[in-house]
């Protein structure tokens, strides 16, 4: 029985909009390139885990979110790594493709489909039932800025 804390946590964002979800295209590593995530990054030392993930979509975004409820549970990418998922909502900036190929807005007739990084396919219940909530209510009309 462990209940050691994890030497490094990872966190990453999952933006809803108009009833899809914004996936990123890796770049990098070799073995990931090509494979779509939620976008984020590592929490540095001292940093909460919101903070880091608001700096790191940012980063890799052009973006600025607020940070929202915790999405699953946590995925073990190695014995001191753990990754975990938020729901992000955008609050400013313009999207884009800063360190990674593409991005790209997915529906829940997507998600299965999709060429996932492994750890990401770990929340894809959760995320069909998060586009699902949010297509089954009154939708805000789409406009495009």
């Amino acid at each position: 029985m462990s209940n050691q804390l994890p030497d490094l946590i990872v966190v990453a964002g999952a933006l809803v909009r108009d009833g899809a979800l914004l996936v990123a295209q890796r770049s990098r590593p070799p073995d990931l390139a090509g494979l779509w995530e939620l976008p984020g990054g590592k929490v540095a030392a001292g940093e909460s885990e919101d903070v880091a993930l608001a700096r790191e979509l940012r980063e890799e975004l052009g973006i600025g979110v607020t940070v929202g409820a915790r999405l699953g549970g946590d995925v073990s990418l190695t014995e001191s790594v753990v990754l975990r998922a938020y729901l992000v909502t955008q609050t400013d900036g313009v999207l884009h493709p800063h360190d990674h190929r593409a991005l790209r807005w997915v529906g829940t007739d997507e998600l299965d489909t999709l060429p996932w990084v492994p750890a990401d396919r770990a929340w894809l219940s959760e995320l069909s039932t998060v586009l699902g909530a949010a297509t089954s209510g009154v939708r805000p009309d789409r406009h495009r800025g």
